[in-house]
């Protein structure tokens, strides 16, 4: 894979001498070791490893949603490790988003409706929030179907919904953990053709995967062993 449009820019995301370990009476298990990793606009990167290895760790430390035990991530400018918990919110609502395995739609809210939510969040008027929703739901090839509700919608079509959500707002992150997890082998590839294409448009993705077809989409490529990053690339 050629290295992506972006990569002469300054790195969206830097992490310098991350460590996270979770510690009992019994042993200690290292889900970040001493992890220095930098990726920038425009990147796709790969990152995969036996399960418990720290890939979760990893992405969850990016977007804020845990904490290292010590050294630096830097995320859009933002010290993520001084932050308090309203200002790693407000980074996960205007720079990182993140799709899990499992799409975490509200059945009850059609596909705008889930997609326009963390604008609304932010306080933009309903219907500027939708506006914005059904340009994000064009850019992952559903704006035909911006009105069914998740039960409507394929398990390929929820998780591309689940993206058109993590990127709405301008957010230029995009964090996926095992994203095809629960999806068929034509759905994977589509998912994966489908963040290639948004890299290609500028977006970052740091992608955990299983999935040997990630690597081949992918600009870097780490292995995690033990909470260490190894590069593949």
């Amino acid at each position: 894979m050629t290295t992506a449009a972006g990569a002469s820019l300054a790195p969206l995301v830097r992490t310098s001498g991350v460590c996270k370990a979770y510690r009992s009476a019994a042993e200690t298990v290292w889900a970040a070791r001493d992890v220095d990793f930098t990726a920038r606009a425009g990147e796709f990167v790969c990152v995969y490893g036996a399960s418990g290895s720290g890939k979760s760790t990893l992405l969850n430390l990016l977007a804020g949603l845990d904490l290292a035990d010590s050294g630096e991530i830097r995320v859009g400018g933002v010290d993520v490790g001084t932050a308090d918990e309203a200002q790693r919110a407000e980074l996960r609502l205007r720079t990182v988003g993140v799709v899990f395995q499992e799409h975490n739609l509200i059945e009850e809210f059609t596909a705008v409706e889930n997609v326009a939510l963390p604008l609304e969040a932010r306080g933009v008027p309903v219907a500027e929030a939708r506006e914005q929703a059904l340009e994000q739901l064009s850019r992952v090839g559903l704006a035909d179907l911006a009105e069914r509700l998740p039960w409507q919608l394929s398990g390929g079509q929820r998780q591309r919904v689940g993206v058109a959500r993590a990127l709405t707002g301008q957010r230029a992150v995009l964090l996926a953990d095992e994203p095809t997890g629960a999806l068929d082998s034509v759905a994977t590839q589509e998912l994966f053709e489908l963040i290639r294409k948004l890299c290609d448009d500028g977006v970052l993705a740091v992608v955990c995967s299983h999935d040997p077809r990630c690597r081949d989409f992918a600009d870097t490529v780490y292995e995690v062993i033990d909470g260490r990053l190894e590069s593949r690339s």
